[in-house]
């Protein structure tokens, strides 16, 4: 059997059974995405998977640099993998989606059992103002601000120290309500 009908074997296999699952997301005929966990889960994270030219004897690339994941440590992802690559270990040779998405989707809670969501800059930062609001106004004057001191700075002022032109955004919606948008007509 040639390497393009083993693809298209599990591809087809793939889109009958993950027809109509938003976990499962078809990038091209050798990429997907799959989330484990729902949306709102807070231990959900996508596998990005791709096939190599010699899948599946050679094991698929899978990495966790979706967007999505951005709130998992380093750590938890590397335990992700170093798990999953046990399991594709296991199945080489054969068509292993199905089965990875699967043990992934079993496994869920081992796996994110020692992720804490990765705490922002922008967090500390707030925390810190709220406890030494001289320190962080000495901070302001330096160059590097950080986001969060950035848009308080753009939300205090415009550049002659006024407030901008609907910083309010109730007066404007205010102002719709009463005129009505463009497309009311």
């Amino acid at each position: 059997m040639t390497e393009w009908s083993h693809y298209q074997m599990e591809l087809e296999a793939l889109r009958s059974i993950y027809e109509g699952d938003e976990c499962f997301k078809e990038i091209s005929p050798v990429s997907f995405q799959f989330r484990v966990g729902d949306l709102e889960d807070r231990k959900a994270f996508i596998l990005d998977v791709k096939w190599p030219d010699t899948y599946p004897e050679t094991a698929p690339h899978i990495c966790l640099d979706a967007f999505f994941n951005n709130r998992i440590s380093a750590e938890t992802k590397q335990l992700i993998l170093s798990k999953l690559e046990e399991q594709v270990e296991a199945n080489l040779g054969s068509a292993m989606m199905y089965t990875l998405f699967e043990w992934a989707k079993e496994n869920q809670e081992a796996l994110m059992e020692s992720h804490r969501p990765v705490v922002t800059a922008v967090t500390l930062t707030s925390n810190t103002e709220v406890t030494a609001p001289s320190a962080a106004k000495k901070r302001e004057k330096k160059e590097q601000l950080t986001k969060a001191q950035k848009r308080r700075m753009i939300n205090r002022t415009d550049n002659k120290g006024e407030l901008p032109r609907g910083w309010n955004w109730v007066d404007v919606i205010k102002q719709l309500s009463r005129t009505g948008g463009k497309d009311d007509d």
